[in-house]
């Protein structure tokens, strides 16, 4: 059947027809020809012929098997008013979706890897919910609006004394009606606040975190719930009528930095900006700190803490703009280097960043700021950061700030350049070099009170949140750090630098104490050891331990940090009786610092994809098929053969291998499970008949 191009389309009406459904058919109008005589055309364009009865009813069957897997209710009038409404895409045969709750949230969620989903993070996002709470109760009682949060006690309570006279209860009356005027406006949950937040999640997915946030925190006015992704925002235009916070949450599909770059505007700002990105939230930087209303709140996640650790230091510098360095404090450093570059493009707007609480869990870092305008206060950034000096054999680190705040005259601040470097060419306990890293972020990295407001709140209402348990133990060991100390020592790396056995953690500590220093543990590292004791003071304690348990020196090469450090004489005298204040107050409660493995095989997961594949039993046999790929094969030739044989073809696949049975790689039809998961490798070149031929490749190729 044909149309000729002249002739428009006829569609069927529907109820919306800029969103055309698998119902919804375009019939062009078809020529009939009958008895081999071509009938006349009509001279209208618009012309709608009936298809045939058969086909009619196998259409009609097609329709009602459909629909019977799509949800019944009324359609989106604010996705039709966009022509968003659901494309009606393709589903692969056996496509399931799964209800999750979280929360007060409830979601539809696709078993496939279309829209990313963590179980893990539900950490994050109830640490975050939190913390916007208590931003909202501090920006809206600078408003005289006060939030009610589910669960949290009326502290706020009228008492009537009877006691009073009779004559007195007039006046009373009229206080009453005065008292009752000058009471706070209130804020609930699920209201619309008119004076509140205008809250933006850039990367949204599900749009599970933004639903929490209309269904969890008070005093907002507004939930913008972006991502760039169609489907994720199909997604969650079902789950925000699956909630009922439709007039809270605005789904938008959208590039998320053209978003905010296009409410740079002071008056179209939002209060509250998270990121949430896979991977790294470096390319959203700077249309955030742009994005955020004077003092308002940015929360930004990375997960990349293989680039952040150290790993790859070129790669950090071109996200980050700092080199890091593989270290035992990685996990603070990764912290610091986040808010340095936050800090760094805020400046170039004459804008600056206040942390209020920066976290280090599990697989990735999770830093809240404040973001303030000011061109007075930028010129102190440069104070504010500092490189590292770390030596490559005992560990020891020294840190040079980039600029130096004097006061001067008049109680104004002088800006200059520090002077360095604090180190010599050669570290002085061990003789090894020094590597350089930085700059990062040298000033505190939470605000105690905000993070006192948050603990207690959730300490008072300890139902709120799934994880509260564990929040509590992770804000009470911050507010236990020592603020002003950047980086930690590891009791591990001092005891393995030296190889002598690892002295408790309250004996170290107490050491440091008894001799008038400083310390505290670390809610990035359980064996932490931070304190303001110079490194020197650190070994003559260390050297003053292995007196008590000797190390064979004759194991000791002259050459290595242990016997350096041990050849020369402690200058004090360590006392490691142990101490009462030496064991902090959340290690004596036994309070959750460090959970255990939620689950099997936990951490980032695979990157949602269009159309994304099945995740379950088939994740683990692609693991298992591809288990050692990259692992140098054994030198026997038939093993070799053999061990490559079990690796399937790429280009077999494809349909472009053309080697055949050369092929190094197997042929054989996967199974339908390794077909849904497994990635083939690449099919390598087949060896030549001709070894002498220039190129050749004469095996399969290491990758």
């Amino acid at each position: 059947m044909i149309c000729p191009p002249s002739v428009p389309t006829c569609r069927r009406p529907g109820p919306n027809p800029a969103s055309v459904h698998r119902d919804q058919f375009d019939f062009r109008c078809l020529e009939r020809r009958t008895g081999g005589q071509r009938r006349a055309r009509m001279s209208r364009a618009r012309t709608v012929l009936w298809l045939s009865p058969t086909l009619r009813s196998v259409l009609s069957l097609y329709r009602a098997r459909f629909m019977e897997g799509q949800p019944q209710g009324p359609p989106n009038s604010a996705a039709m008013e966009n022509g968003t409404e659901p494309d009606g895409e393709e589903r692969p045969p056996g496509f399931q979706e799964t209800t999750i709750t979280e929360g007060a949230a409830r979601i539809v969620f696709p078993n496939a890897n279309e829209v990313f989903y963590n179980p893990v993070q539900e950490f994050n996002r109830d640490l975050t919910c939190a913390v916007i709470t208590e931003f909202a109760r501090i920006q809206l009682a600078a408003k005289g609006i006060q939030i009610k949060v589910p669960g949290e006690k009326d502290v706020q309570k009228v008492v009537v004394d009877l006691s009073e006279p009779t004559e007195d209860k007039a006046e009373l009356k009229e206080g009453a009606n005065l008292a009752l005027e000058d009471q706070p406006r209130t804020a609930a949950v699920g209201e619309i606040c008119e004076e509140g937040l205008r809250v933006l999640e850039g990367l949204a997915a599900s749009g599970l975190r933004s639903i929490r946030f209309a269904r969890e925190v008070p005093g907002l006015r507004s939930v913008v719930a972006n991502d760039a992704s169609a489907r994720a925002v199909d997604l969650m235009r079902r789950n925000v009528q699956l909630n009922e916070v439709a007039h809270l949450v605005q789904p938008s599909q959208a590039d998320a930095r053209m978003l905010m770059y296009q409410h740079q505007k002071a008056s179209e700002r939002f209060d509250v900006i998270d990121l949430d990105p896979y991977g790294s939230p470096a390319s959203f930087l700077d249309a955030a700190v742009q994005a955020v209303s004077e003092g308002g709140l940015l929360c930004v996640t990375c997960t990349d803490m293989a680039v952040l650790a150290g790993n790859s230091g070129e790669t950090c510098y071109s996200k980050y703009g700092a080199m890091a360095l593989k270290s035992r404090a990685c996990h603070e450093m990764a912290l610091r280097t986040v808010l340095h570059s936050l800090d760094l493009r805020a400046n170039c707007y004459q804008r600056f960043v206040v942390p209020l609480l920066s976290i280090s869990a599990d697989f990735y870092v999770r830093v809240f700021v404040r973001v303030f305008t000011g061109q007075a206060k930028v010129k102190a950034s440069a104070s504010k950061q500092a490189l590292v000096f770390q030596c490559v054999g005992c560990g020891a680190f020294h840190l040079q700030r980039l600029g130096k705040a004097s006061a001067a005259s008049g109680g104004r601040l002088k800006f200059s350049a520090a002077c360095g470097p604090p180190v010599a060419p050669e570290c002085e306990h061990c003789g090894q070099r020094h590597q350089l890293g930085g700059p990062m972020w040298a000033e505190p990295l939470h605000d105690l009170e905000f993070v006192g407001r948050v603990l207690e709140a959730v300490s008072a209402n300890p139902g709120r949140f799934h994880t509260a348990e564990r929040i509590r133990g992770v804000l009470s060991v911050i507010t236990e750090e020592l603020p002003d100390v950047p980086l930690y020592y590891t009791l591990d790396q001092l005891s393995s630098t030296i190889h002598c056995n690892t002295p408790s953690l309250l004996q170290l500590r107490s050491a440091l104490l008894h001799a008038g220093f400083r310390v505290s543990l670390s809610h990035a590292c359980k064996n932490a050891v931070k304190t303001d004791a110079p490194s020197s003071t650190l070994w003559d304690i260390m050297r003053c331990w292995e007196k008590e348990c000797p190390v064979k020196r004759e194991r000791l090469s002259e050459s290595s940090p242990a016997f350096r450090i041990l050849s020369v004489e402690p200058r004090l005298q360590a006392n490691f009786t142990i101490r009462d204040d030496a064991n902090p107050s959340s290690r004596q409660r036994g309070l959750k610092r460090f959970q255990a493995n939620p689950e099997a095989n936990w951490g980032p997961r695979p990157r949602a994809r269009p159309g994304g594949k099945a995740a379950g039993e088939t994740v683990e046999e692609r693991r298992r098929l591809l288990q050692n790929k990259r692992k140098e094969p054994v030198e026997d030739p038939a093993e070799r053969a053999a061990w490559l044989k079990t690796f399937p073809c790429k280009r077999f696949k494809e349909g472009t291998c053309q080697q055949g049975g050369q092929c190094c790689y197997s042929h054989s039809p996967p199974s339908p499970k390794a077909t849904a998961e497994a990635t083939p490798t690449d099919c390598p070149e087949a060896p030549s008949q001709n070894p002498a031929e220039p190129g050749a490749a004469t095996g399969p190729g290491t990758e």
